[in-house]
């Protein structure tokens, strides 16, 4: 019997029912509540840290430490590069639709003064992305990368990633459209600055806030608009497509790299702590 697989197969298991299970109590809450106002706001935050939770659980559990998640800075060059793509692009999608006209837009309806806003809610995306990255690219991708190619523990980290959200599909949280594509392709680009860039956990989180904090600004200023839903609906698809070509062009530029396997750069994110 080979004892590794039968453990690695042990400790998927109970990483995704411990996800899975958490989550559903709180997709349950999020959308039995009906809006995302502070109690639902409050089910969301609990619900992005579901992943995170199940990883250190579940690493207590078969390691008995929670050594390997990747607990270190990156250089600073990084973090700016995956704080300031994610924004960029957002700012374009959204921007086109916008100026377009195939949506519209109230600037004065963001009320919230920008330095709360770029302080705060920085803060918050972070703290979110945190939850979430401590289980995706901290445990899940690992555990793939180091018993398969980098695209292929990309792909299925993605996969698994947009399964989760499937309950945002029906709850009207957001717009559904090419979600599930977007999701995987944004894993290609964050096993990138995971993996060939050796940045570590934090910058990951720093790329997964950057593409969450500009939805709440583009909803505000588009919410009760002539076509604000649909200048949302449009500036998603955009923005998703965006993604998507991003992280095709990546591949096949450095197709090597994303064919082989990325047990070194696990290996090093392992013993980082």
């Amino acid at each position: 019997m080979n004892t590794r697989a039968t453990d690695t197969r042990a400790q998927l298991t109970t990483f995704l029912a411990l996800t899975f299970g958490l989550s559903a109590v709180f997709w349950w809450l999020i959308i039995s509540a009906g809006s995302l106002g502070a109690q639902g706001g409050r089910y969301v935050f609990a619900l992005m840290w579901s992943p995170g939770v199940s990883a250190l659980i579940t690493r207590l559990i078969f390691q008995r430490n929670v050594r390997g998640q990747g607990w270190r800075l990156g250089a600073p060059r990084w973090a700016a590069l995956a704080y300031l793509l994610p924004l960029g692009y957002a700012t374009v999608a959204y921007g086109l639709v916008w100026l377009t006209g195939l949506g519209g837009v109230d600037l004065a309806r963001f009320k919230t003064p920008i330095a709360t806003f770029l302080v705060l809610g920085s803060l918050q995306s972070l703290l979110s992305a945190t939850g979430e990255e401590l289980g995706w690219r901290g445990w899940l991708l690992p555990q793939l990368a180091t018993r398969t190619s980098r695209l292929r523990a990309a792909l299925g980290t993605g996969v698994i990633w947009g399964v989760w959200h499937a309950p945002q599909l029906f709850s009207g949280i957001a717009t559904a459209g090419m979600f599930l594509l977007s999701v995987i392709a944004l894993s290609v680009l964050f096993t990138w600055l995971w993996a060939y860039a050796r940045s570590g956990l934090f910058t990951v989180v720093v790329a997964h806030a950057s593409v969450n904090a500009p939805l709440f600004f583009w909803e505000q200023v588009s919410a009760g608009t002539a076509g604000g839903d649909e200048h949302l609906r449009r500036a998603w698809l955009v923005l998703q497509v965006a993604y998507a070509a991003a992280a095709l062009v990546l591949v096949l530029a450095r197709w090597s790299w994303w064919s082989g396997t990325a047990a070194t750069e696990t290996a090093e994110a392992r013993r980082a702590a």
